[in-house]
């Protein structure tokens, strides 16, 4: 089989002069809807307060005119974002982009130790936090060295004395312009650094994908050419937006999957954002039926719970009539019993992943529920290759490899031109999965041949985990593998070579024993976030290698898992 181009046409023109913000807010483009209504753009979950487009410019120049005002923002200038979604996430990215700076996403669950790590690499002027989060945020900062006057909040906090984005909005609006608002020339927007995004690659530890504004502005090019929502030989009714559409934002937006695809693509789309800053299956079902929400974008772990939970049947969730499942795969039989709880819905999965900024694939228009495993079609503008062991390419229905190559793929790892060259080459990118490819250009994910386990969707390196626990004097050899979780996907459990002295005092003493993996559990959850930690741990007297040293990593992974079978794993899991 040879490349693989997705149907739906060449792609049209996508802007090299734009802005994340400008295309959104203020392009014409073609394929956006051509239908037009006063509603709001956001909502929040909890307060029900609504933003409308005129005050989301408002609110994002006031930022941006206090961001120049009290601490100089420019350009490449860095800010992270650490929080979960909340109603400005969106104005404090617009805002530090608008002055030419690059935006860092950090996962609001993440450790001291974790966003320390971010903070380096990236090398962050300011931080813009969440109350919820601040006690971490203040721990990382001070052995970053992020000063508290360059700790911005999202909320006012009473008795606390840090800025925050509501009092800045009111003083950048309350004065003069300071600052230039970024202006691309054509071409720049390919160069132009919007985001510095995490992800594993295809292994080690998370790198900061180099995301630039023409890389999202492209795939939501691609998406929403994709749906062709302005074709008038189209019923409304069969078109996956339509006016009036409601979103309910539970994916966080530090994620891709939150950010490019729910966030900025809903509002291209102009379906208005319901933002929810925690998830709980209880309030999902309350808002879906409060706000009316038509589309739903989740993952693995909420289909689950929608599916299984007795409280479902308690509320009305008639309004909904698209779901699409993401960041990790959706078994075929889950899928089944997500039809029995959404009959009259469009049911899919799609595929994506940082450094293509982010959709591969969408729910297949022909079709009112995807085939059973389906990662969904191509969407236009990209190509595919599925490429054997042997370096040969795949024919249709071959398992291989898949390689992409797409006007939206982001231009490498920060300061890791090792990684890079791992991951990118001659414009593809290697993704790492194992796949089938169809000729009907439909996706099947079979497995990844990149170590990167999926945990409710979130990447972990087994590798990251791997050198943790080498760092404990008990552990002299470590694996870590997936075992298969209903719940989470996949959870992480370490195969254990225990050091000399630690054999010793284990051996013949199961209360030693329970101890030992109790105290290297611990451990790994003292310092990782709670979808890293261990489901377990089997000590063993040998990791098996190939002659190269390479971890046999599929022989282990398929041993927990005929333990797991045989119920002979206590399986602990982390609390969501």
């Amino acid at each position: 089989m040879a490349d693989v181009h997705a149907d739906g046409g060449p792609l049209l023109h996508v802007p090299d002069d734009l802005t994340i913000e400008q295309f959104i807010l203020y392009e014409q483009h073609p394929v956006k809807p051509r239908w037009y209504d006063q509603r709001p753009v956001l909502i929040d979950e909890e307060t029900e307060r609504e933003v409308g487009s005129d005050e989301l410019r408002a609110r994002t120049h006031g930022l941006a005119n206090a961001l120049k005002l009290r601490w100089n923002i420019g350009h490449d200038d860095v800010a992270c974002i650490f929080s979960p979604n909340h109603i400005d996430y969106v104005v404090a990215l617009w805002a530090v982009q608008k002055l030419g700076g690059i935006v860092s996403t950090a996962n609001p669950a993440y450790t001291a130790e974790e966003l320390v790590y971010q903070l380096r690499l990236i090398k962050a002027r300011i931080l813009i936090v969440h109350p919820w989060v601040l006690p971490v945020a203040l721990e990382a900062a001070r052995t970053y060295g992020i000063t508290p006057d360059r700790i911005i909040l999202f909320d006012p906090v009473a008795g606390l004395s840090f800025d925050n984005i509501q009092d800045l909005v009111k003083l950048g609006l309350g004065q003069v312009q300071q600052f230039t608002p970024l202006r691309l020339s054509p071409g720049d927007a390919k160069k132009k650094l919007a985001l510095l995004s995490f992800s594993s690659g295809t292994t080690g530890k998370p790198k900061a994908v180099m995301i630039t504004h023409y890389s999202i502005i492209a795939n939501l090019v691609q998406i929403v050419q994709y749906l062709d929502l302005n074709n008038e030989s189209v019923p409304i009714e069969r078109k996956m937006y339509r006016p009036g559409s409601v979103s309910l934002a539970i994916v966080p937006f530090y994620h891709a999957y939150g950010m490019h695809m729910l966030l900025f693509g809903n509002m291209v789309l102009k379906s208005t954002i319901v933002v929810s800053a925690k998830f709980s299956l209880e309030r999902m079902l309350r808002s879906i039926q409060q706000y009316r929400v038509t589309h739903l974008c989740i993952v693995p772990p909420q289909v689950l719970l929608l599916c299984k939970s007795p409280m479902v049947k308690n509320y009305d969730l008639s309004s909904v009539y698209f779901l699409m499942s993401g960041a990790a795969p959706l078994s075929a039989e889950l899928q089944e019993q997500l039809v029995r709880t959404l009959p009259d819905c469009i049911i899919g999965q799609g595929y994506g992943m940082t450094e293509i900024a982010t959709g591969v694939t969408h729910i297949p228009h022909d079709r009112k529920v995807a085939t059973p495993g389906s990662a969904g079609v191509l969407l236009p503008g990209f190509v595919a290759r599925v490429v054997k062991p042997d370096g040969s390419l795949a024919g249709y229905n071959e398992p291989g490899e898949l390689h992409l190559n797409t006007p939206s793929r982001s231009l490498g790892y920060l300061d890791n031109p090792a990684a890079t060259a791992e991951t990118y080459y001659d414009g593809w990118i290697r993704t790492g999965d194992e796949v089938i490819l169809t000729a009907r250009k439909e996706l099947f994910i079979i497995d990844r041949i990149k170590e990167l386990l999926k945990v409710r969707g979130f990447q972990v390196a087994p590798s990251e985990l791997e050198g943790h626990l080498l760092d404990h004097p008990d552990v002299a050899d470590v694996c870590v593998v997936g075992i298969p979780d209903d719940f989470s996907g996949e959870l992480p459990f370490a195969f254990v070579v225990l050091a000399q002295g630690a054999q010793a005092r284990v051996q013949g003493d199961p209360h030693e024993r329970t101890r030992t993996k109790e105290m290297l559990l611990k451990h790994v959850a003292e310092h990782k976030t709670a979808y890293k930690r261990l489901a377990g741990i089997e000590f063993v007297d040998a990791i098996p290698k190939n002659p190269s040293g390479k971890l046999l990593r599929r022989v282990l992974r398929e041993r927990a898992r005929a333990m797991v079978a045989r119920g002979q794993l206590v399986v602990l899991r982390s609390k969501l």
